[in-house]
């Protein structure tokens, strides 16, 4: 019992050793003697122990069976011809028994290339019939006769079994006449050479074949394309041949893996591979799949060679020498590079579009040094070069190890990735005959300006303001592709995608593209990306600029006015003047009712950080002032009081423009409440005078008073606190109404 287990656990390996020790013994010269007689018994026992294994292992005896067959097929390749031979006469010995003994448990499913709606078990399922069938063919074209004999016999058997399966299906009725006609082919004498031969049988069984045995048989016939090789290579080069261009043949499907398996096979074997016939069919077949799962396979070759190596620039040339093939692979090249959205981590190739879309860059650069393909990448020009201008900015956010997986090959050369991606950007412009944008690119500073994050935005505005003296079909394309990409936010790319956009809303004579702007514009400034709010504000700006979009801004007016409400000085600081040039394009009542709309968001920001957005909220409130006309005129007056305290706290600032604007505010709020003396105290800045007046005016307003000189109590301006501080504690002027004694507070230092 204890054998028993020992043999359950470690058969693989004592059968290994099992199959060394006794093929491996040297040939038996004669073949009557008493060694060759006790050699031939000891290859029988082991016949009958294989038998025996299968026959033991019970309803598993299929998977047995394929264990057995998976050690035995490496000695297959064997370069002693004897060693060769012995190993296939065991595959043919336990092929002719599973002829006779009914394995009842395999599913007859795999002698047929397809079964509609069926499933089964894994453990019932033959699944080595590709790679022992791809051997077995192989090896008929062995230069040693007895393996050629051996490895027929075997696959003649295996053909009776195959057909013995078929028979379990009850509606294929061909089964006999298929024995009769097969049968009586593989049984014919070597009327033809073996090449010939083992073709011609190979065919029989290609109606049998699974897409994934077809993948096994190209994956081995590939490997057997190197020299030297003890196979004809002019057989694996046909087996490749038939199987690719097999319409059946479809490995892309379902997320299969086989084309991915099948580009790292050739990449691997094309330096081995000499003979013309084997280079011939390695290109065949990278055509027919590129033609069948371009993706899948563009992708792989990434995968295998990101730095686009000698071997795997060979195989894309292959790819490109057919015109039709080259769109499908930019296209793919093209999808790959906008392809970094997805953050991952892994420095796998595999499982990192960032590091495939840096792959794609660098393929794209070798690719654009073949002139022969500058047609095709004219047809793509817009897209690819916008996609390799978010390739720069996206480089420049890398790991460390995602650089060095590129920079340990180019380091001598400095071609670090972000250095590969503006040349691909130089090498682009330059074959598409744009040779003075990448001069006067280069004279600003523009291309050292996008190696570094501190730079990179105003390097990729100076490529935006050259490419704006391109021809107007090309300036329009490129609009409206950027339009098209930010129509969908994606934080990869939608910074440098939207600073380029705003720098060609220069471009006068783009009029009708312009109005894609204003359908995008609305989500990005609601972006929380830091910048992208006012970026988009000074693209509005340069619109109300023009007197063709001017009014055509109007719709934006709702998402501008909420800018005033974020903590963003610099948006705020756009925004004013934005909104300032709005109430002026308005008609009718809308300037009256935008004016006081706008009244209750600008005073908060009379005491922001930024001078510029103090003085021109300010500026902005003043002439809110004097849009407001009829019905709203009643509700404006409260804004105008709520605004005097803070006005006058701001004739102390330390901006000397904020506190002219104030200053001038006050004047206009004097007029507005029809209220003469603040008007005089003001045009002659009398700031304690003014604090008099206004408890002399409205007593009621004491709390409210109190309420705004705290806020201002915590102000970083020491004048705004001090005058702040005098307003609460100072005694006031003789006839002047005090503070109820309540209200006073604590003030603390100052």
């Amino acid at each position: 019992s204890r054998a028993r287990l020992l043999l359950q656990e470690k058969k693989s390996s004592l059968l290994h050793v099992c199959f060394c020790s006794v093929f491996y013994l040297p040939p038996q010269e004669d073949t009557q003697g008493p060694e060759a007689s006790l050699y031939s018994k000891t290859l029988a026992t082991m016949d009958s122990m294989l038998q025996t294994l299968v026959r033991s292992a019970g309803t598993l005896g299929i998977l047995e069976l394929q264990n057995i067959l998976q050690l035995l097929l490496p000695f297959t390749n064997f370069q002693l011809a004897a060693v060769q031979e012995r190993a296939l006469a065991r595959i043919a010995s336990l092929a002719n028994f599973i002829t006779t003994y009914p394995l009842l448990q395999v599913c007859p499913c795999f002698a047929q290339a397809t079964v509609l709606r069926h499933q089964c078990c894994r453990t019932h399922q033959f699944t080595m019939l590709g790679r022992l069938v791809g051997h077995l063919s192989l090896c008929c074209t062995c230069k040693d006769k007895g393996s050629r004999n051996e490895a027929a016999e075997a696959l003649h058997h295996l053909h009776t079994f195959i057909l013995q399966q078929r028979s379990r299906w009850p509606w294929l009725h061909d089964t006999g006449q298929l024995q009769l006609q097969e049968g009586s082919q593989m049984r014919q004498p070597w009327q033809l050479s073996p090449t010939s031969y083992a073709s011609k049988i190979f065919l029989m069984f290609m109606k049998y074949l699974q897409p994934s045995d077809q993948a096994d048989i190209i994956l081995m016939a590939i490997k057997s394309l190197r020299a030297p090789n003890a196979y004809s290579i002019s057989m694996a080069a046909y087996m490749v041949d038939v199987l690719v261009a097999d319409p059946a043949f479809q490995p892309g499907q379902a997320s299969s893996p086989w084309v991915p398996n099948i580009v790292w096979a050739i990449y691997r074997n094309l330096p081995s591979v000499k003979a013309v016939v084997a280079l011939n069919s390695l290109d065949r077949a990278l055509l027919v799949l590129l033609g069948k799962h371009p993706r899948e396979v563009v992708s792989s070759l990434l995968q295998c060679s990101p730095t686009c190596t000698r071997v795997s620039m060979a195989m894309w040339k292959v790819m490109l020498s057919e015109p039709q093939a080259v769109e499908k692979v930019l296209r793919e090249l093209l999808s790959m590079l906008m392809n970094q959205s997805l953050r991952k981590t892994s420095t796998s190739t595999k499982d990192n579009p960032r590091i495939l879309s840096l792959a794609a860059a660098r393929t794209i650069s070798e690719i654009l040094l073949q002139p022969t393909f500058l047609r095709e990448v004219e047809v793509i020009f817009p897209q690819l070069f916008l996609a390799l201008l978010f390739q720069v900015s996206f480089t420049t956010e890398l790991t460390l190890q995602e650089v060095h997986i590129f920079w340990r090959k180019y380091q001598q050369d400095l071609l670090t990735p972000i250095r590969s991606a503006v040349q691909s950007m130089r090498l682009l412009l330059g074959g598409m005959g744009f040779e003075s944008q990448v001069l006067a690119i280069e004279a600003q500073g523009g291309w050292d300006a996008l190696l570094s994050t501190q730079t990179h935005l105003m390097g990729v505005r100076i490529v935006a303001r050259e490419m704006m003296k391109t021809p107007r079909p090309l300036r329009s394309t490129i609009f409206c592709h950027l339009a098209e990409l930010l129509s969908v936010e994606d934080p990869t790319w939608e910074m440098i995608a939207m600073v380029f956009l705003v720098e060609m809303l220069g471009c006068t004579d783009l009029n009708e593209e312009l109005d894609r702007a204003l359908e995008i514009f609305p989500i990005y400034l609601q972006s929380q990306c830091l910048g992208m709010p006012s970026l988009v504000l000074r693209g509005i700006l340069r619109l109300i600029e023009m007197p063709d979009t001017a009014r055509k801004t109007l719709v934006l007016l709702p998402y501008v006015m909420e800018q005033l409400q974020g903590a963003d000085s610099d948006a705020s600081a756009v925004a004013l003047p934005v909104l300032s040039n709005m109430l002026r394009l308005l008609e009718g009542r809308m300037p009256s009712l935008t004016a006081l709309a706008l009244a209750d968001k600008l005073q908060p920001l009379f005491n922001d950080d930024s001078e510029t957005v103090r003085e021109l909220s300010i500026r902005l409130f003043q002439n809110a002032m004097g849009l407001v006309v009829g019905a709203e005129k009643k509700k404006m007056k409260k804004e105008v009081w709520d605004s005097l305290l803070p006005l006058l706290f701001h004739l102390h600032d330390q901006d000397k423009r904020v506190a002219k604007a104030s200053q001038e505010a006050l004047c206009s709020a004097g007029r507005f409440l029809k209220w003469r003396q603040l008007v005089q105290l003001a045009e002659t800045a009398q700031a304690w005078r003014i604090s008099e007046c206004l408890l002399a005016r409205n007593r009621s307003r004491a709390k409210d008073y109190l309420h705004q000189s705290q806020s201002y109590l915590q102000s970083p301006q020491e004048p705004l606190r001090r005058e702040a501080v005098r307003f609460i504690g100072e005694p006031r002027a003789p006839g002047s109404l005090p503070l109820p004694g309540s209200l006073w507070p604590s003030t603390g230092p100052v």
